[in-house]
């Protein structure tokens, strides 16, 4: 039997926990025509939830055509104009009508397309003259989904890149373009928070107050139980209670990380699964990613590498410039402390965690804190 605990990409509904209640409001925005703003930290399943909607999409024919484009590796305008070029081919049908207006359409652009060995999806290359000549592929490829008598749910993927690209006014451009549209839905996700944040929050931004906002938090302790639970048992293996309790205090209920021990631990388990075996797996895990972590080290200053060995310690922490906190752990002054929150946010290796309008601060990877908890 394979493994049915999957943490590198979404495979099925019947091997995705949940997320049931913000599934339904994707689904009724994307019907309705109300774009959302989709925030997680990283890792904690932002877009297998979109992977998620686009497959409950098709399997229930709903009068959407989903479009997911990622664009966490475009470092301009130009990469997204190409990468967006690149999704809308691979998300239609080539025979269809659509499918076949849209190949007239981007051939008009000269395009070299290739398609990837390993995948078989096309990619597009276009010969592009110009920051004026991007904006202009740039509308005619949202204004061509928006004439097609189809609703369009186009969903992007970390986009706050669009703060990284050196044009300058990418968020103004995208704006006024979109809203000119009726027939395309938007779904913009994100996993850095605060850029998100002010993207569509900033007073001063032009995506100020465009759409809903939804954000993931960590799933139920139950229901991820008996997810885990229930996969062990349809594989005829049986795993403790206490076994699962454990499991999921030690990945603090993230997503990818209590994926990635119960797929350990799956593959060791022979009989039943009790705490003691998921101490190997975790133990494992730590052994296999201690070369990553160490480099690091290297990466941060002295006074950054503290400051995360004390946040792991702690688990989770609120008052980061507190005199308590800082003087546990001999970590500074007040105001380097903040200036090495900033800098380990802006680096992903730190989270900063909203719930109820309360801030705390935890390691963004889970083993990395595991692991300096044990080791220091």
């Amino acid at each position: 039997m394979d493994n049915p605990f999957i943490f590198r990409a979404y495979k099925s509904k019947e091997f995705f926990c949940d997320r049931q209640k913000e599934l339904k409001i994707l689904i009724e925005n994307s019907l309705s025509g109300a774009d959302t703003t989709l925030i997680a930290q990283r890792r904690i399943g932002k877009t297998g939830l979109i992977f998620r909607l686009l497959d409950e999409i098709r399997s229930e024919n709903l009068p959407i055509l989903p479009i997911y484009v990622d664009i966490f590796a475009t470092r301009t305008l130009e990469d997204f104009v190409k990468v967006l070029s690149s999704a809308i081919m691979e998300a239609i049908p080539e025979k269809s009508s659509i499918g076949r207006k849209f190949t007239k359409f981007i051939r008009s652009l000269r395009p070299l397309i290739t398609y990837d060995p390993l995948t078989s999806a096309p990619q597009i290359q276009l010969t592009i003259q110009g920051e004026e000549e991007q904006k202009q592929i740039l509308r005619g490829l949202l204004t061509f989904l928006d004439h097609q008598d189809q609703k369009i749910l186009l969903a992007i993927d970390e986009f706050q890149q669009i703060r990284e690209y050196p044009e300058k006014n990418v968020e103004a451009l995208l704006r006024t373009v979109i809203q000119t549209l009726n027939n395309i839905t938007f779904l913009y996700c994100g996993s850095k928070r605060h850029m998100m944040l002010d993207i569509f929050a900033g007073e001063c931004n032009p995506f100020y107050r465009s759409t809903e906002f939804v954000t993931l938090q960590k799933l139920d302790h139950d229901v991820y139980a008996d997810f885990i639970v229930n996969h062990f048992c349809a594989a005829g293996k049986e795993i403790s209670v206490a076994a699962v309790d454990y499991i999921l205090d030690w990945t603090r209920q993230h997503t990818y990380f209590t994926q990635r021990l119960c797929h350990n631990v799956f593959q060791m388990s022979v009989g039943e699964v009790d705490v003691g075996l998921v101490k190997q797996g975790a133990a494992q895990i730590l052994q296999f990613d201690s070369t990553v972590f160490g480099q690091y080290q290297q990466m941060l200053t002295a006074g950054q590498w503290n400051f995360l060995i004390a946040v792991a310690k702690e688990g989770e922490v609120s008052q980061v410039t507190s005199r308590q906190f800082l003087g546990k752990y001999h970590l500074g002054n007040p105001s380097s402390v903040s200036r090495m929150v900033s800098s380990l946010v802006e680096k992903n290796l730190l989270d900063e965690n909203v719930v109820d309008g309360s801030i705390t601060y935890s390691l963004n990877d889970v083993f990395l804190s595991r692991w300096l908890e044990a080791k220091y």
